[in-house]
This record gives structure tokens, sequence and C-alpha cells, in this order.
């Protein structure tokens, strides 16, 4: 019997078979990254059908003769999930196609009632494009841009339901006929944390321009993961695996890991990468196969014989460049050269238009000149808050004009800035709508800074009678040793004196 294989220590490219050979794997290897998103439009009903789109609803009863492939009818072209189309490949500086074709992909599966899905194959409605986007690596904020070969329209399958049904299988077709948009990355990203922070990115680019709600519980924003792996310094790709239907992006984190490592593992032990569709198990830390990769010659395509060319003419892509929003980048620029922010404020600000749209009414009710402020505090105090909560800057309890009030009060000198992390963590309990939330939690809690100098003077001079070898040092030319007074007269007045005039007193004493 073989002894059995040592276990492994897990790192970017899964677990070397032993710890010294971290280092050799690490450099010997190569991965190599390509994602496809479905992404489920925000229209009112079917891409083909007039039946309507309503997550939760009782199976089947969200359908219509079109999804349920009755004989005689006939699809017809849903002109909202073309408009949502076409505004992602504007945003992403794709290619508009002014003549596009739908394509029968055919295959059986019992929730695909037709026998086929309409897709499109050879001439997709958005061609190439590019996302730009942010992660930190290496304790570094770094930028990558991913170039996009495709995003094309095409309907959803209906459900197989396994449970409840006795040892039998129940098929939902709600589902069926649900416009999405499947967007092909190239495979360009090469590290796990590359392929989540294009996820991201990709997920909050789709739900800014509202083509998509973004609800991945749900299924409207699913990834497909191809994966493989190649020497380093080999221009040739390694034969991938597809690792289906990830709906979290810490799933699609660990799926890379595991499946990164099974394939090294594989080659490294004389075995060969097969090209397969896997799906990832969270709770084992597994890939499993699914079924052997098909090509694009087993789905058999050809044109749709029921729907004519989409044409798209520049006038309709002249109104629906019109009605866009501010896409990030811009608003990135914006913030750039309107407020003075950095290129890493941006990136974090713009992250979803709900919290750029936060971010500016903070400013337009406090001033530009707290601009820089009011981002440290949204990508800090408010983004910890949030996190922990599990709420989004929407629901926030704190709005936008009561912290523009609590940024005024630290820059009026009313609170310092440590007490208005006691203040801001009051008025989110508080809950209230009052706009004056912040000053009725500094007279509640009495935080208000002191700023009297007679007050303050009484306090400096108790602290420097209490602590005369401090003062001896600092007299002796050692000036940190003010640090050591300026705390303790912070802790007589209870972190309420005003810093920089206690600073200033304590100075214009010393020097007495």
């Amino acid at each position: 019997m073989a002894p059995a294989r040592p276990r492994r220590h897990l790192n970017e490219f899964g677990p070397p078979r032993r710890a010294n050979t971290i280092a050799r794997t690490l450099m010997q290897w190569e991965v190599v990254i390509g994602l496809e998103n479905h992404v489920q439009l925000t229209t009112q009903s079917k891409i083909f059908s007039g039946a309507p789109i309503r997550f939760g609803a009782e199976a089947n009863t969200q359908t219509s003769p079109v999804d349920l492939a009755l004989p005689g009818v006939l699809p017809v072209m849903n002109k909202t999930a073309v408009e949502r189309a076409i505004r992602f490949g504007l945003a992403v500086g794709a290619t508009i196609a002014p003549t596009s074709i739908f394509a029968r992909k055919n295959y059986f599966y019992p929730d695909s009632p037709k026998g086929y899905q309409i897709s499109q194959f050879e001439d997709p409605v958005v061609q190439g494009g590019s996302l730009t986007f942010g992660y930190e690596k290496d304790g570094e904020f770094v930028t990558k841009t991913v170039n996009l070969t495709r995003a094309h329209l095409e309907e959803d399958a209906g459900k197989s339901l396994h449970e409840d049904y006795h040892g039998m299988t129940g098929i939902d077709l709600n589902r069926a006929g649900t416009p999405l948009l499947e967007i092909v990355s190239e495979p360009e990203m090469r590290s796990a944390a590359e392929a989540v922070a294009y996820a991201k990115a990709l997920h909050s680019l789709v739900v800014w321009l509202g083509v998509c709600d973004g609800n991945m519980q749900e299924g409207s924003f699913r990834c497909d993961v191809n994966v493989s792996v190649r020497p380093v310094g080999q221009k040739e790709f390694g034969t991938r695996c597809e690792i289906k239907n990830l709906n979290s992006f810490r799933f699609i984190e660990e799926a890379v890991h595991v499946e990164v490592r099974r394939q090294i593992e594989l080659i490294e032990d004389g075995g060969k990468v097969e090209q397969a569709t896997r799906l990832y198990d969270p709770d084992r830390k597994e890939t499993r196969a699914m079924r052997s990769k098909e090509d694009a010659q087993d789905y058999r395509y050809f044109p749709d014989p029921d729907l004519p060319p989409l044409v798209i003419g520049p006038e309709w892509i002249a109104r629906v460049r019109a009605a866009m929003p501010e896409l990030p980048e811009a608003m990135r620029a914006r913030f750039s050269g309107e407020y003075g922010l950095s290129d890493y404020d941006g990136l974090v600000l713009t992250q979803s238009q709900a919290m750029a749209n936060y971010f500016e009414a903070v400013v337009a009710k406090a001033g530009k000149e707290q601009a820089k402020t009011a981002a440290n505090w949204l990508m800090g105090d408010v983004a910890s808050t949030l996190n922990r909560e599990n709420v989004d800057i929407g629901a926030a309890p704190v709005s936008a004009a009561q912290l523009a009030l609590l940024l005024k009060r630290i820059a009026d000198g009313t609170i310092s800035n440590k007490l208005a992390k006691e203040v801001f963590a009051g008025m989110w309990e508080a809950k209230s709508a009052d706009e004056n939330l912040a000053d009725l939690v500094i007279d509640a809690k009495g935080l208000k800074q002191i700023s009297d100098s007679g007050a303050l003077e009484a306090i400096v001079d108790e602290v420097l009678a209490a602590n005369a070898k401090s003062v001896e040092q600092y007299r002796a030319g050692k000036e940190a040793a003010i640090n050591a007074l300026i705390g303790q007269a912070m802790k007589a007045s209870k972190g309420k004196a005003n810093p920089a005039q206690l600073t200033e007193l304590l100075k214009q004493k010393l020097a007495g």
C-alpha cells in the first residue's frame, strides 16, 4: 500500500508538496484566468416574450407559450434588453455591432424546453472594450486593465429542482427566457486576487449603469471562471478548465486557488489536464468534474430562422448615450480636479454610485474645503461601520446632511477628531432623521470641546505641578517630553480639551 501523500501548505498556487518547494512552485508556474459573467438584465419582461420576471414566484407562474416552446409560437426581441447591452458596451468603450445575429445553441437539458438556447455566436452585439480596476497587491494599491472579448445577449434556461420531490426532479420554467448579457474577458488575469477584483469592478459597473440589480444570491450576477496553468515563460496556454456558476466573490477566490492547486499537482505527478467543465464544492473545498468541455462545434450553432438580424443604427446608440449616467472613470477624474482627491480616494468612492452620491451630498452641505475629510470618513469610520452592520450606504441611519454637520463641528472646534468618533457612534445608534443630530448627541453626551482659555489654563497648571520631571526634561531640551504632558492634560479634561489650544498654552507656560 502506497504511503499517504503529505499534507500541503496553502498559498496562492495551492499547497505545494513540501514547505521548501513553495518558492520553486511559485517560480515555475503561471496562472491564466479568464471570466465569463452572466448578467441578468433589468427588464420587466423576458427577452423574447411578454412574460414577467419575478424572483421567488411560485413555480411555473411566470411563463408564456414562447417560454414553454409550444408549437407555432415566435420569439419577439425585447427592445429594453438591447438598450441595456448598448449601455454596457458604451461604458467599456466597446464597438456596438451595427448588425448582430441570434443563433440557436443546441443541447439537451430538462429545463430547456426548446432543446436549444437562443444566443449570439459569430456576431455579438458588443465587441471588444476593456475594464480598469484597482486592488491591493503586496501591500500596495495597483490598477490593472483587462480587455473584453465580447458581450452577447441570450436567454436563460429554466431550473431543475431536486429537493422535496421524493427522489424525482421538478422543472421550474419561471427563469426560462430571462434576458442575460454574457460578458467574456480575455484570459489576462494572473491570480485569484485579480479575478476577484475584476469581478467586483464588473459587478459595480453593471449596477452603476442600471443594467443589472447585482443580486448574486438570486443569480442576477453569476460567474464562470476559466483556469489554466503553464510554466513561467511559456507562451502557449495550458489546458483550461471552466468552473461554473460561482455566485460569490469568496467562492471565486477559493475555486481558483483549489483548481490551480489541482492542476499543478496533476501535471507534476505526470498527469495531464483534460479540458472540462467543473463545479466548486465550498464545503469540501474541491472542484469536481461536471462534464467534458464542449467546443463550439458541439453545440451546432446556426442562425435562428425565427429572429431577423438585430440592426442598431447610430441614432439609437446616440439616444442611449444621452441617457447614461456619469461613468465612474469620468467621476474619478472630476473628483480629482474639483476636490483634489487622490486616485485611490476616487477609486474607493466610486465603487458604487450610492457611495459616490453620498460623498457629494456630504460635500454639498459641508463645503468643498471638507472634501478630503469627508472622503476619509467615508473610507474609514463609515465604511467600517457599514461592513460591521452589513448595511449598504443607501440604508445607513446617518444621512449625508447629518454627517456634514458632524464634520462642521470638527472644523469649528466644537469637538475633536477623537470625540467625533464617539459622536458618530451615537448618531448611528440614535437612528434619528433630525438634521441637527450631531449637535443633539454632542449635548446629550457632554462632549463639547473645551476651548475656554481660563478652563484650559487651570488644567495646564495642575498638570505642570503634578509632572515636575517631564517639565524638567522638556526645559533641558528633550522636546518629546511635552507629549506626556499633553496626554496628561487631555486625560484631565476627559478628552475634551482643544488639542491645538492646549499645546500652545503648554508651550507658553513651559517657556516662562
